[in-house]
């Protein structure tokens, strides 16, 4: 399962990361596509009108942490951006998580230690 956090948009058939503007959005691939403009190297993007997206959703990947709630926000070489959702300080404190932001809490997992890996969208 890839690590999912964002917009997401279906077009033509396909998914690609998106960024809504207005009556307009802006979607991202990872290499070269009919129409796409490269931007940066593996990062292509291409403005399409909102109505011609078949879908459109906000996607987040959940998962289970050291026996407590967690957003995942990325991932990198088989470890995983985590930022804690449970809403109690003491409990992130607990954890030896990073304070981000305040209330904020975040950290590095390994892949193999989270459970409960999935995707909820909205």
């Amino acid at each position: 399962m890839s690590i999912r956090h964002g917009y997401y948009a279906r077009w033509r058939g396909a998914d690609y990361e998106a960024s809504p503007d207005g009556d307009r959005v802006r979607l991202y691939a990872s290499r070269h596509t009919d129409g796409f403009k490269q931007v940066a190297p593996s990062r292509y993007f291409h403005v399409v009108p909102l109505s011609d997206v078949e879908h459109l959703q906000y996607v987040t990947t959940h998962c289970v942490w050291r026996d407590e709630p967690f957003v995942v926000l990325g991932e990198h070489e088989g470890w995983l951006r985590v930022e804690y959702s449970g809403g109690r300080a003491p409990v992130a404190e607990r954890l030896g998580l990073e304070l981000f932001d305040r209330g904020v809490y975040q950290a590095w997992a390994s892949r193999h230690e989270v459970e409960d890996l999935h995707e909820e969208t909205v």
